[in-house]
């Protein structure tokens, strides 16, 4: 059984690579599991939990510009820069629509006067103002933060790496699928270097953040980005992938230690620079080396194919839809004083709760709703990435 597949949503004449697919899924679960142990904290990212389960926002943006780039490099000749955008929208709006719908939905259900203060004074008509402008993932203004945190989404705080995503998009579509091999890979090196540079000089020794409109914030999300999306293109510009077997397994087993190992250096700030340079080191080397595995990679196991098939199906959904309920939780730890040991049971109901919903959102609105809208505006053309 071959890695690269057909899609499993979208008949394509591109084919997927499955296992990535599949990887995407391991690391959106870590991602959950992250925010719920994050809870228990105490907002100290050096007492966090999967202490580097943040970074697989990095790994996300690598695959986009992998996938990107092996889905649309060579379909420039009979696709226009109004279709491939119409195309991306059709690809990721929906589930932004219901991430920002369910987080309306919860958001006086995590009112705390320790976690979220303004909640209780917020009214509805500020909410849903907030949840109209969520939905075109415009970022909201500082005045209209009606969480605390900061956020530009403060309904659904993941959703800045769909801006930072998008952002990525227009700028393939309209300058980097024009760029040679060898300026794409000077970018590459150059946004590796400043991702490095920050990483190991920054105040704080981690890569967190990029997700609120202030100039520290946006240029730790245009750090993150850059590299990882560059680098994604040029792996799959560069790089015929192998035939090494089933690679899902060690994939995935790369990932959560990468993902999970405490904070290197612990809380010493003349440490700091030790996690800042784990950090950079596991996104400009570690990670293109697990897509080009992936990538590289065969199933040969039935059970595998429909668990990978059933992780990249998720991914994308339970990444968006997951955090509003992420915000209840850790509004229930802090106000109650959870420990670990109490809390983990809810904990667990909130990951398998979020992969249900995620399903549950996938079958009955996301794809139905990606059909229309593909026969609508593309003209029966079922191209997706």
């Amino acid at each position: 059984m071959d890695n690269k597949v057909v899609s499993s949503v979208f008949s394509d004449s591109k084919s997927h690579y499955k296992i990535l697919d599949g990887l995407r899924g391991v690391a959106a679960i870590m991602v959950i599991s992250m925010h719920i142990m994050e809870s228990f904290a105490g907002g100290d990212a050096t007492k966090m939990y999967i202490n580097h389960g943040y970074l697989a926002v990095d790994f996300f943006f690598l695959l986009s510009g992998f996938v990107i780039a092996h889905a649309y490099d060579d379909r420039w000749s009979n696709m226009s820069i109004k279709d491939f955008f119409k195309r991306r929208l059709i690809r990721l709006h929906p589930m932004i629509i219901i991430g920002m719908t369910v987080g309306a939905i919860c958001f006086y259900f995590s009112a705390s006067d320790i976690v979220f203060p303004p909640l209780g004074s917020t009214p509805v008509w500020k909410l849903i103002l907030v949840m109209l402008i969520g939905y075109t993932l415009i970022p909201v203004p500082l005045s209209l933060d009606i969480r605390g945190w900061g956020e530009m989404h403060p309904l659904d705080g993941p959703a800045w790496t769909l801006f930072f995503e998008y952002i990525a998009n227009i700028m393939y579509a309209l300058v980097l699928r024009n760029t040679s091999k060898t300026v794409l890979a000077i970018l590459t090196i150059i946004a590796a270097a400043v991702l490095i540079q920050y990483g190991v000089s920054g105040t704080r020794g981690d890569l967190i953040g990029g997700w609120s409109l202030t100039a520290e914030q946006l240029r730790i999300g245009f750090t993150r980005l850059s590299y990882p999306f560059l680098a994604g293109m040029l792996l799959s510009r560069l790089i015929k992938p192998g035939n090494l077997g089933n690679t899902f397994v060690w994939c995935s087993l790369i990932l959560i230690v990468i993902l999970s190992i405490p904070r290197v250096g612990g809380s010493d700030i003349n440490n700091f620079w030790m996690n800042g340079l784990y950090e950079s080191l596991s996104i400009v080397l570690v990670f293109p080396l697990v897509v080009y595995l992936g990538a590289s990679g065969t199933i040969q196991n039935n059970l595998l194919a429909k668990i990978c098939r059933f992780f990249g199906d998720i991914s994308y959904p339970v990444y968006i839809i997951h955090y509003p309920l992420i915000y209840i939780y850790t509004a229930w730890v802090v106000d109650h004083q959870k420990t670990i040991a109490q809390g983990w049971p809810m904990g667990l109901l909130l990951l398998i709760s979020s992969i249900v919903l995620a399903y549950v959102f996938l079958k009955v609105y996301d794809i139905p709703v990606r059909k229309w809208l593909t026969k609508k505006y593309l003209s029966g053309n079922k191209i997706q990435a």
